[in-house]
């Protein structure tokens, strides 16, 4: 799957072109995270992304931004797809061929303005839709296309990575520990049981999921005590949860959206709890109009370990912070960036010279924050790109509100970590072999798909 997300946009936005070289190259994940000092790993350093016998395994080496790019052009490619199969866009409309950098689709481009769709060459692919609207019409209709609106129920909810609480719950599939209403224990892993073998006749002793056993021992012994890999494995290797989900502990730990921090705070919320809100809203160009995200005004960022990533792409919308228009007298939100609510920011440090105005002159407050993780300054010029380690010794600690949380064992983690339970953190914009990722989707309306019952 991620092999053609990077076909796609290789074609697309051709690498030889200097526009998009970093669209392609900030999408390509970092093989080299399979490196080590002392360690003969060179052969998935080659072989990993591109040979075929890898092909069904899961993907690593990509940083949390790019997971999270991953879902923006999956949510656009599959509901293009759904247009095109209820027949709101002609057939072969979504076709590689038939796009150019300055043409592509984007579902919420889509929503807010369809005329701008394929860089304004929508109505050349009107779909059946518009067809069968137009013979019950006036001729002069014959030209008009019919779009899909979020009221049209056709457009799919964006991909995303699941949130923190979404993939603890997910992962420990608490269908094995339900009877009736009882929630009975005696579970620690996302299988039945307190053990990692499994208890099941036909397959007693085998191991349930792909981790490390030992010092050295990264597959069990051999014979049928194996798990199967030495490295990653095959996604679907192992039986499912109870909630019919594969792989939700070791092979690769995985990312979440959240931001991390050694404490939830659930008591200031207990309903899909979250830290990670950055509020935007379109830009508005000179005509009044969302504006649409082209190759000239299209940014890329410089992180912190100076791989240039594009933060938008032709054919988007143009994001931007919201303002005090938006927050005036509102009591759920007063700012656009709420990474840090409550726990980092200097207005909830605690200091009790927190107000220290001769400090907040002189440019001393950063120093007195909770999380006052190193700055490390990426930054070019003619010679080419600088990177200046930040040396200070003030800095106590390492987190920051770019660093997000990731989830579940790997199959270099002991069983410790397996525990859907544990969680640990890591730079976002740096990747490893041993973190991959899934996507999760929000389901519109209901919850349940059918009327409850007792044994329900």
């Amino acid at each position: 799957m991620y092999t053609e997300y990077l076909y796609w946009t290789k074609t697309v936005f051709p690498p030889e072109e200097e526009n998009y070289r970093n669209i392609y190259t900030g999408a390509l994940p970092d093989t080299l995270v399979w490196r080590n000092r002392l360690g003969f790993n060179e052969t998935m350093t080659t072989n990993y992304l591109r040979h075929p016998g890898y092909a069904e395994y899961p993907v690593v080496g990509v940083n949390w931004i790019q997971a999270v790019q991953f879902c923006q052009w999956r949510t656009d490619r599959v509901n293009e797809a759904v247009l095109e199969r209820e027949g709101y866009i002609a057939k072969g409309a979504k076709s590689v061929d038939s796009l150019n950098p300055e043409s592509t689709f984007s579902t919420e481009a889509y929503l807010t303005d369809p005329t701008k769709t394929y860089g304004g060459k929508i109505d050349e692919y009107r779909g059946r839709i518009a067809e069968k609207s137009n013979k019950k019409k006036d001729s002069a209709d014959v030209d008009k296309n019919v779009y899909a609106k979020r009221t049209s129920g056709v457009i799919l909810p964006e991909y995303r990575l699941p949130t923190e609480a979404e993939w603890e719950y997910a992962a420990k599939g608490l269908d094995g520990l339900r009877e009736y209403n009882n929630v009975r224990g005696r579970k620690k892993y996302p299988w039945k049981g307190e053990f990692t073998r499994s208890g099941n006749r036909k397959r007693r002793g085998d191991q349930l999921e792909n981790f490390k056993n030992s010092k050295g021992d990264y597959r069990g012994n051999a014979g049928w005590s194996d798990d199967g890999a030495d490295i990653t494995a095959r996604v679907k290797s192992y039986p499912p949860n109870d909630f019919g989900l594969y792989d939700m502990a070791g092979n690769v730990a995985e990312w979440v959206s959240d931001v991390y921090r050694p404490i939830v705070d659930d008591e200031a919320s207990d309903f899909n709890y979250y830290r990670g809100n950055v509020y935007t809203k379109n830009k508005i160009n000179q005509e009044g109009k969302a504006e649409i995200v082209t190759t000239e005004t299209m940014v890329q960022d410089t992180l912190a370990n100076g791989r240039i990533m594009p933060r938008n792409l032709p054919g988007q919308l143009a994001q931007v912070p919201v303002n005090e228009n938006e927050t005036y007298l509102r009591t759920n939100f007063d700012k656009s960036d709420n990474r840090n609510y409550r726990d980092g920011d200097v207005s909830s440090s605690r200091y009790f010279d927190l107000f220290n105005e001769e400090d907040a002159e002189n440019g001393k407050m950063d120093a007195k924050r909770m999380y006052n993780a190193p700055k490390h300054v990426v930054s070019s010029d003619s010679t080419g790109m600088l990177r200046k380690y930040d040396k200070s010794n003030t800095r106590t600690t390492l987190i920051d509100d770019n660093v997000r949380v990731y989830k579940g064992g790997s199959w270099k983690d002991r069983a410790y970590w397996i525990d859907p339970a544990q969680r640990r953190a890591f730079p976002e914009y740096m990747a490893t072999s041993y973190i991959g990722f899934r996507f999760a989707m929000s389901r519109v309306g209901s919850k349940a798909q059918g009327r409850k019952s007792p044994r329900k």
